[in-house]
């Protein structure tokens, strides 16, 4: 069994992160899901939620994520989400105000974005 996976994480309008990892956890439409190396092939939808990668370096990489698909095979890992942000670009105030406008609006949608903004940076 490989130690490590290669892992592309990518938004509609970007590559957000790619590099090697030992674990990826990500939430999917089935529950939360965990991908070590040598994993069974997988592909399954992503649900809005943070997603944790622990790096080969022993770092760890969080990103809010916000639709998508996530599969696996031959230890490649492929994040490919509508929406995508590094934990370390969000503007924690400016999801705050987000989170707070969403619910003065009864938007659902964009309370749950905003509330994963958070939640990924909580996690970071």
């Amino acid at each position: 069994m490989a130690a490590e996976l290669h892992v592309e994480l990518v938004a509609a309008d970007r590559s957000v992160w790619s590099g090697e990892a030992t674990l990826v956890v990500a939430r999917t439409t089935s529950g939360d899901i965990g991908v070590m190396p040598g994993h069974q092939p997988l592909l399954g939808v992503l649900e809005s939620g943070p997603v944790t990668i622990r790096t080969s370096e022993g770092g760890t990489v969080v990103a809010a994520v916000h639709g998508g698909f996530i599969s696996f095979a031959d230890n490649k890992l492929s994040l490919l989400a509508e929406i995508a942000e590094l934990a370390d670009e969000i503007d924690v105030q400016r999801a705050e105000r987000a989170l707070e406008r969403a619910k003065s609006d009864a938007d659902a949608a964009a309370e749950r974005r905003a509330d994963v903004r958070l939640r990924a940076v909580a996690v970071h």
